[in-house]
């Protein structure tokens, strides 16, 4: 059953203001609205666990991550139920997206039983060195404290209430306070339940994890200007997220904010493969733009070919494809009119329609536009994010401005090349410029789909995430919530268990 209020440390805690959900089907419910005085008291007690949660032993704290994926198993039927009535998205996704938290929390419960994400390190003393003799210095990773997580609108599991941030933040020792998303506030409810089922089950202290339902922009404020927070990690628009990044850099004490912001993820298609199975890849484009109403951070925006007789082909085939797309439920009105705002400036941009579909209300049809490789160098609107099903297809004269447009490109999550053997010495030239541009490249593929794994990189170049040396995705990501402490000359009693037996 839903209760409508926060959870701070343990208590189901009411709100003075309340705020009615908006589902793509179904009932609306009433929730309280968070205010400054919910965050100060969610991060004091996170505070408050901090000594006790991150000084536990990692096999407790991997104990406490397969519980709570558990628990949210067995609350699979009412997470799908009320996610589906939020968001639009079919049981099928949703079924999916739970798994895909489960696994990541059963995936980083098993990593973090290795030593090898603590980074270990020794240099041993040398007592007899000349000139100077040198310390014993030993280094691990710890846990830097409280951290904030923003819920995301376009994943209501993955990337929200116990998605990868919150997960890998419990993973690396640190309490969680999350701020849920408005869109789905009965889904993040049912999540947190499951994880205080969690912590009660195993005696964990209370204030491990919060959550504060979506408030006016003041919670947003006040959590990451909180003192007692130590990092935020943030899924969202670029708009949003670059005011809560100056926010965090302004505090008396700036802390670390890990956004993942926006990206158009261009797939370049070369020549031999454009000529020799480019209905194929046109067909698997127009799947990858629409999966979830193009509702993807890595949904493949914009592909850019070197013009030439078979690109019409390529346009008929993914016009072909996309035609029989119905609209689409999109996640929120607001994102449903974004999109539509995105169309209007793409086409006032001078980008040409090559299909127009609009719909009305919540939900969304494909866009195909297209412009010249010189069109686009010289506008910098058209290489803006359009959230939804929109494509962009850019038709460079040569390789020679192929080239340059990938050079033009701003920071990216993924960049893609479809190729051929005969492709190979266009692809070596692009290969430099899209690894700088990107923090995941793939080879025939399509982008959208982020494998959760030891070697996955789910972040890149601003304006595709506020740092580059981090992922948001895959066992990496524990990383960010952690800091190296060196100890030198340290009786082994005073030693993190870890270093004792260097």
């Amino acid at each position: 059953m839903l209760t409508g209020h926060h959870l701070i440390a343990g208590q189901w805690v009411a709100g003075q203001d309340t705020f009615a959900s908006s589902p793509a089907t179904g009932d609306s419910f009433s929730f309280a609205v968070g205010t400054p005085a919910h965050v100060d008291a969610a991060a004091r007690a996170a505070e408050a666990a901090f000594p006790i949660y991150g000084a536990l032993p990692r096999e407790a704290r991997a104990q406490f991550l397969e519980e709570i994926a558990a628990q949210i198993d067995a609350r699979g039927d009412a997470i799908t139920a009320h996610g589906s009535a939020e968001t639009g998205l079919p049981d099928a996704r949703l079924v999916g997206e739970r798994g895909r938290t489960t696994g990541q929390l059963r995936l980083f419960a098993a990593h973090i039983h290795k030593d090898g994400f603590l980074d270990l390190r020794q240099d041993a003393a040398l007592p007899d060195r000349a000139p100077l003799p040198r310390p014993d210095i030993r280094m691990i990773q710890q846990p830097i404290g409280p951290i904030a997580v923003f819920g995301a609108s376009n994943f209501p599991l993955a990337f929200s209430v116990m998605g990868g941030d919150s997960a890998s933040a419990l993973a690396a020792g640190c309490p969680v306070v999350v701020k849920g998303h408005s869109a789905h506030p009965a889904t993040s409810e049912i999540v947190a339940q499951a994880v205080l089922a969690a912590i009660e089950e195993l005696g964990l202290p209370k204030g491990v994890f919060s959550l504060v339902q979506d408030g006016r922009r003041d919670v947003g404020e006040a959590l990451v200007q909180h003192p007692l927070i130590n990092a935020v990690g943030f899924t969202g628009s670029l708009t949003g997220g670059r005011a809560l990044f100056n926010l965090c850099a302004a505090r008396p004490s700036p802390i670390p904010f890990f956004g993942e912001l926006g990206s158009v993820n261009p797939m370049f298609i070369l020549t031999q493969a454009l000529a020799a199975r480019g209905a194929v890849i046109a067909t698997g484009w127009a799947g990858s733009l629409t999966m979830g109403a193009g509702q993807f951070c890595t949904n493949p925006g914009v592909g850019v070919v070197v013009d030439g007789p078979k690109v019409d082909g390529f346009i008929a085939s993914l016009i072909a494809a996309l035609e029989p797309v119905l609209p689409q439920t999109m996640l929120t009105d607001g994102i449903a009119d974004a999109y539509r705002a995105g169309a209007a400036r793409m086409a006032h941009a001078g980008a040409r329609p090559v299909l127009e579909r609009p719909a009305e209300g919540r939900r969304a049809s494909p866009y195909v536009y297209q412009v010249t490789g010189a069109e686009w160098l010289a506008n910098a609107h058209l290489a803006e994010e359009v959230f939804g099903p929109l494509a962009l297809l850019i038709r460079a004269k040569d390789t020679a401005e192929m080239l340059q447009i990938a050079h033009a490109l701003q920071g990216q999550l993924t960049c893609t090349l479809h190729l051929d053997a005969g492709d190979t010495a266009q692809a070596q030239s692009l290969m430099p410029v899209l690894s700088r541009k990107a923090g995941r490249v793939l080879a025939n593929g399509f982008p959208t789909g982020v494998e959760v794994c030891d070697a996955m990189v789910h972040g890149g170049p601003y304006p595709a995430s506020t740092n580059f040396g981090a992922t948001s995705v895959g066992s990496l990501s524990i990383r960010r919530w952690l800091r190296p402490v060196s100890y030198q000359n340290m009786p082994p009693e005073l030693l993190p268990e870890a270093l004792r037996s260097l």
